[in-house]
């Protein structure tokens, strides 16, 4: 059910049945550690190239979710899938392997979000039982991509952002004859893409923050709430700059969000240790860390009510290349422990 002008509302509660996390060697020293279903040790995951293994992420991830629930992949009608590579190749080659049928996604790194507000669509108005989502990222092929080869050295400034090596997959079915309380998706706002003339690819969160608080405005306003109705109200990676960015416009638009309230994934996944300059970024950042800490929170009784705000960046290394500001985009999904 369309609620304002960009908001879906689910009826039926699609629920989240089940999740599969896997990270990198990088990730394994991080402060969620624990929630994560399977760490690898070197960043080739036995490849002959980072976007091969980076295929495997993907591949790992969505066979956990699926033997958590024994199901087969016959079970599951669609695949919803993103990352940062060109052509997003290794959700492509992952669906290759799984033969289930795939929607190909890129929102940067608001795909995470993208795919669960789509996932909750179909099965809340029955296009699907079950669908299988995520999102995922590789540290050196996305520096290989973007910027320079890890091997390369380049120092970077503080307003840079580390790219997690880690994918975050979820089965989504109806959740019909369930009597345990579960997460559930609950409704999703979709995000505009925002442009406000920022050019540096190494302040990726400065450049998100607008679209992020566009996207919460409008969640606010489309389902007449603020934000004490959550929680936790969580960005995907916007990191200490882009944070603190959007908690100013968040306070200039009429909605002040609180220290405790508002947190973000990017600042969430690392240990303060880790030489991560301001925080980390990737569309496997908010999908490992939701798919993991966030939901095991829930279960735990630490929230009731989440809003995930994933965002992202819709730059290429060509139109950077070409010297075009960054367009970014932000998706919102609601989940609730019911």
């Amino acid at each position: 059910m369309l609620k304002g002008s960009r908001s879906w509302v689910f009826p039926a509660q699609p629920a989240i049945l089940s999740t599969g996390v896997v990270g990198g060697p990088f990730e394994k020293n991080g402060n969620l550690a624990s929630d994560f279903d399977r760490f690898y040790d070197d960043l080739w995951m036995g490849q002959g190239s980072y976007e091969k293994a980076n295929r495997v992420l993907i591949e790992d991830a969505v066979e956990i979710a699926l033997e958590k629930q024994a199901l087969k992949k016959e079970d599951v009608q669609f695949f919803l899938s993103g990352d940062l590579i060109n052509q997003i190749t290794p959700s492509s080659f992952a669906a290759r392997s799984y033969a289930i049928p795939y929607f190909g996604l890129f929102g940067a790194c608001s795909t995470s979000m993208e795919g669960l507000a789509l996932a909750g669509f179909l099965v809340n108005y029955q296009g699907a039982e079950k669908v299988v989502t995520g999102a995922s990222s590789h540290n050196s092929a996305t520096e290989k991509q973007f910027r320079y080869p890890t091997e390369y050295g380049g120092q970077k400034p503080p307003t840079a952002q580390w790219t997690v090596t880690g994918a975050g997959y979820a089965v989504v079915g109806s959740g019909v004859g369930m009597t345990a309380p579960c997460p559930r998706i609950t409704s999703a706002t979709i995000g505009k893409v925002i442009d406000m003339g920022l050019s540096d690819p190494f302040n990726m969160g400065g450049a998100m923050a607008p679209a992020a608080v566009d996207t919460m405005v409008g969640h606010f306003q489309d389902l007449g709430r603020d934000p004490s109705y959550y929680d936790l109200i969580v960005t995907g990676d916007l990191a200490t700059i882009g944070r603190q960015t959007a908690m100013e416009l968040m306070r200039e638009k009429g909605y002040p969000l609180s220290e405790e309230l508002y947190q973000d994934c990017g600042l969430l996944i690392y240990d303060k240790n880790q030489p991560v300059q301001s925080g980390a970024s990737g569309p496997g950042c908010s999908a490992t860390v939701l798919y993991g800490h966030l939901l095991n929170e829930m279960r735990k009784g630490t929230y009731k009510r989440i809003l995930v705000v994933a965002t992202g960046a819709l730059l290429s290394p060509l139109t950077f290349q070409q010297g075009e500001t960054i367009p970014c985009i932000a998706h919102a999904v609601s989940i609730e422990f019911i």
